[in-house]
């Protein structure tokens, strides 16, 4: 018996990707802000200069780590123009006291700028600022090989913030989807589950019904006929139970002409003359269940109306397409006719699994009154490999005639 692939999740042993990502940021801005501290140290500073310096490189830094968190995407303008401009503050306000030794505290500015700002503005305020850098430190007096150092340095520092921030949102929004693609499997299984239960049971529960009040009114008066409905009572609940270990596993498959023999049996019971006639031969499994189905289903809300006397059901191949049509001489009471137009849940059902694999459905009174059923569905399934369809080509077809 086939099985499903099934993906292991689990949001709590995937939860420390986003957190180490933005570690990784928060490291890498540890890193960037340790080397600043360095490059002032290097001049010897004063005490009242170092422990400036040191607040302002936290206080620059802080700002970026803001900037670089998830939320700060989903900030409003105001906030994001009011962070540029401190950060701006941050970024060259100290080069009043440091000179050249703070050259390269542009790079987190340039970071922001492409966090920040939409793209036809970021990229170009980006190379502006990145063009700044050399014009300052070789107005300063900067030798070359600091200007290119300063220059490299900054570029690279944005662009590796940037890409590092991006790369969080993106294993975020990554992780969020997973999340969501879990939930909505479980909804779809969930979905599924009550699906099939409606569409399996409810037949053979309304034929198990019918079938014990048949018992019971032959019981006295005609045992033997009793005891074979009470055998052909214990064959439905069989094929109950198998239908819910089916249901359970996720994969079942069912066959029209099966069915429709079934079928012919069950109504004859209910006293209902069937004239059933199956021309499809042999079907693609998928075709087949999905099909079996709205037999099963048409014929389970035919057996809810007791003054049905004649019941057609008819199948066969329009070019390309397959059609099974069902129609009875009782039409449906108003609740299950506006049921029917609204889409209630057998119908909606039909309506869902025929859609998935290119069909259709149909239903509604006719002009002579009689409700009238009709699905149909491709002969080669939509969704489904060509080299699979090759295998279950329609061969001869076959009749089923009951009546």
């Amino acid at each position: 018996m086939p099985t499903r692939d099934v993906v292991p999740y689990s949001p709590r042993s995937q939860a420390p990707a986003p957190r180490l990502a933005h570690a990784i940021i928060v490291v890498a801005l540890v890193c960037y802000a340790t080397m600043t501290v360095l490059n002032v140290v290097r001049t010897r500073p004063t005490t009242g200069e170092l422990v400036l310096c040191v607040v302002l490189v936290l206080a620059l830094f802080g700002t970026q780590l803001a900037v670089s968190s998830p939320q700060a995407r989903r900030w409003p303008t105001r906030r994001k123009a009011l962070v540029l401009i401190l950060q701006a503050v941050l970024t060259f306000a100290p080069l009043a006291w440091f000179s050249i030794n703070w050259g390269s505290m542009e790079g987190p500015l340039a970071a922001s700028l492409l966090l920040t700002l939409p793209a036809r503005f970021a990229w170009p305020s980006y190379a502006l600022l990145i063009a700044f850098i050399p014009v300052y430190n070789v107005l300063a007096g900067a030798p070359v090989d600091l200007v290119l150092y300063f220059t490299i340095a900054s570029t690279l520092t944005g662009l590796v913030i940037y890409g590092l921030t991006r790369l969080t949102d993106l294993i975020s929004e990554v992780h969020d989807n997973r999340e969501e693609l879990a939930r909505m499997a479980v909804a779809q299984e969930r979905l599924r589950f009550a699906r099939d239960l409606h569409d399996l049971l409810g037949y053979s529960l309304s034929a198990i019904t019918l079938k014990g009040e048949l018992i019971q009114r032959l019981i006295n008066t005609r045992p033997d006929k009793a005891r074979q409905e009470t055998v052909a009572v214990l064959q439905v609940a069989r094929q109950a139970l198998a239908d819910v270990r089916l249901v359970s596993s996720g994969y079942r498959n069912m066959s029209l002409v099966e069915e429709a023999e079934s079928t012919g049996t069950v109504l004859s019971a209910a006293d209902i003359r069937a004239e059933v006639e199956v021309e499809c031969g042999r079907l693609h499994p998928v075709v087949d269940t999905v099909l079996a189905t709205a037999l099963r289903e048409g014929v389970t809300n035919i057996l809810r109306h007791s003054q049905v006397r004649v019941c057609t059901i008819r199948a066969e191949i329009d070019e390309e397409t397959v059609r099974l049509g069902l129609t009875n001489d009782h039409p449906h009471e108003q609740r299950d006719l506006v049921a029917a137009r609204s889409g209630g849940t057998g119908l909606d059902n039909l309506r869902c699994r025929f859609a998935a694999i290119g069909g259709g459905l149909s239903a509604g009174l006719r002009e002579d009154g009689r409700f009238h059923l009709e699905v149909w569905a491709p002969l080669r399934p939509t969704g489904h490999d060509e080299n699979e369809l090759l295998v279950f080509e329609p061969t001869r077809p076959e009749r089923t005639a009951v009546a």
